[in-house]
């Protein structure tokens, strides 16, 4: 799970008596004992932004003893995700030498492109640096315990850090007949993992975890949940004043060398006839306002039909932006059978 694991008189005391000597101010950039700079290195490429679009698809072949639990873990990749990715294919048990895609492909979010920018829609985390951005799986809350939508920004890093679990949270584990001590002191039995990042919107960090599964779905009572295989190497990278975007937005749609390209999500791994629905109104909507920001685009509605149908979380090429296309065509002769001649509509 997530948790809103501080509350402001936690706050108030700053950082030694919250978390003991396992904090550190994110100015100090001195490596740990028996660490690296490899050690802090990402696990997760840095791609270049191309237009709207960044990232490629991979394929993984997998092994006997393989799930996609233990596939996401090891690629950094959330269970949702690879899931909806492969819909052929059992995710606990895919079998040897069976070829699952990795989604690593993104229509860009449509919000200011720096720092932090987590999308609960998709359960992922952008990271917008000089070089390009990298994009990591995260657990967000619960409709019953939502993540906030928000602009904040990054205020401290915490190395194996302690929780001190809010009195409503304590509250709902008495109701369930189970017992929350006051502190959960770092380690194996701590749901901060090894390493957080403290946020300025109040009660709210982005952290590691000791349940894994989480990762890439909604389980949280609103923090946001990393693997610590990524949270231990992340919280290295990012500087505190570092802004943080929270938003909602499960259909992104963007320009990529005069290409129109769109990204649909579905909530959860079922698909009901009402959430399509719900989906279409909405792609609907945005392709609309999409073209006429952009009155040179043309879009294939089989194609938008398609990427509504999946809501796969992969993005699909939809139509073009025609006058570029019409400028390119005049430098470059056309050829039989040349697939610029495909006709949008």
């Amino acid at each position: 799970m997530l948790f809103r694991v501080l509350t402001l008189t936690v706050l108030a005391l700053a950082a030694p008596a919250a978390y003991a000597t396992a904090s550190a101010p994110l100015a100090d950039k001195a490596e740990g004992a028996g660490e690296s700079a490899d050690d802090r290195a990402p696990r997760v490429p840095t791609f270049e932004l191309n237009g709207d679009l960044a990232g490629r698809l991979d394929v993984f072949t997998t092994r006997y003893e393989d799930t996609f639990a233990n596939i996401g873990i090891r690629n950094a990749l959330g269970y949702l995700e690879l899931v909806k990715a492969n819909p052929d294919v059992d995710p606990w048990l895919p079998g040897e030498g069976t070829t699952i895609t990795l989604p690593r492909q993104y229509v860009l979010p449509e919000t200011r492109r720096e720092g932090i920018v987590i999308n609960l829609a998709e359960y992922r985390l952008y990271y917008f640096t000089d070089n390009g951005v990298q994009v990591y799986p995260v657990g967000v809350g619960t409709a019953e315990n939502p993540s906030p939508l928000t602009s904040a920004e990054v205020t401290m890093r915490l190395e194996s850090p302690a929780w001190y679990p809010p009195a409503s949270i304590r509250a709902e584990y008495e109701r369930s007949g189970e017992y929350l001590p006051k502190m959960i002191p770092p380690g194996p039995d701590n749901p901060l993992g090894t390493h957080a990042l403290l946020l300025s919107e109040e009660g709210y960090l982005i952290h590691g975890t000791n349940k894994k599964f989480g990762v890439g779905t909604a389980v949280s009572h609103g923090c946001f949940r990393m693997y610590n295989e990524d949270i231990s190497r992340f919280v290295y990278q990012v500087d505190k004043g570092t802004p943080v975007q929270v938003i909602h937005d499960p259909v992104k749609i963007g320009l990529s060398g005069g290409e129109v390209w769109l990204e649909v999500h579905r909530p959860e791994e079922e698909y009901p006839q009402q959430e399509r629905d719900r989906l279409w109104r909405q792609v609907s909507e945005e392709v609309e306002a999409f073209r006429l920001r952009h009155p040179g685009v043309e879009v294939k509605r089989r194609a938008i039909e398609l990427a509504v149908e999946q809501a796969d979380g992969i993005p699909t090429m939809i139509g073009e932006q025609v006058a570029t296309v019409a400028d390119e065509r005049k430098k470059k002769p056309r050829t039989p059978g040349d697939p610029r001649e495909t006709l949008y509509f």
